[in-house]
């Protein structure tokens, strides 16, 4: 992302129901997997500006990891310089084993090679460690916010469960979240396409609902990411694994 969408994001994830939202679904899908001890290590992969491992702190010891400037600058602020991981070529620079949770929270659809970097999440993680990860689903969703973010694809849910091999993984939850709102996203963004944004016009991801609708919206998508019924569609997907 470039220094415009870090801004964007850094002033409306702290409050914006789908940021929020994803942050507690995260939490709570953590400790319904495996409660986080103090002494735990959870590294947050991509953590951009760091808000989620933040939260975190309270709960287990925190490392965070991304390559992008704009966030390494704002993960300075808020984090020590022993928190902080930039990649070593394409590798993690932390031994075999050594993490008790990793989090990839909307990052898997920013890299080339996602089957490598599942790999990477299972050799960092011990036995029994815990990955969560999210990532925007459905292509007939593509749209020019997706391009801005650069991303290289949205999934859907075979496709990003096939990246965890039962051999190696026990897949506690995959499914679709953001249900309610996907007709108004999916209208949206086809409109979107026909009839492109001026470019002195925010985009609707970029702004703040109403108080009451802000909150609506991210409790029902808190609570519905957090059943086990299969949904046949949503604007995101969530996974919950353990290392075998």
């Amino acid at each position: 992302m470039n220094a415009e969408e870090y801004a964007n994001l850094e002033r409306i994830e702290p409050t914006h129901w789908y940021y929020a939202g994803k942050r507690e679904m995260v939490r709570r899908w953590i400790s319904r997997a495996r409660p986080p001890r103090r002494e735990d290590l959870l590294l947050d992969c991509g953590a951009g500006t760091g808000l989620f491992a933040q939260e975190m702190q309270g709960i287990c010891r925190v490392m965070v990891l991304d390559d992008h400037e704009e966030a390494l600058r704002i993960l300075k602020t808020r984090f020590g310089s022993e928190q902080i991981l930039s990649l070593a070529g394409d590798r993690v620079p932390l031994p075999d084993e050594s993490l008790d949770y990793v989090t990839a929270l909307d990052v898997l659809e920013h890299v080339p090679d996602d089957a490598a970097v599942v790999s990477g999440f299972h050799r960092l993680l011990k036995k029994d460690g815990i990955v969560v990860i999210t990532v925007p689903a459905s292509m007939a969703l593509w749209s020019d916010w997706d391009e801005a973010l650069h991303h290289y694809r949205r999934y859907h849910r075979a496709q990003l469960r096939t990246l965890f091999d039962d051999s190696k993984w026990e897949v506690l939850q995959v499914n679709y979240t953001n249900i309610v709102v996907y007709p108004a996203v999916w209208l949206v963004r086809k409109w979107r396409r026909r009839f492109p944004l001026r470019e002195d016009r925010p985009r609707s991801e970029d702004r703040l609902p109403p108080s009451w609708l802000n909150g609506m919206l991210k409790r029902v998508f808190v609570e519905l990411a957090m059943v086990k019924i299969p949904f046949p569609f949503g604007v995101s997907l969530v996974l919950v694994a353990r290392r075998r």
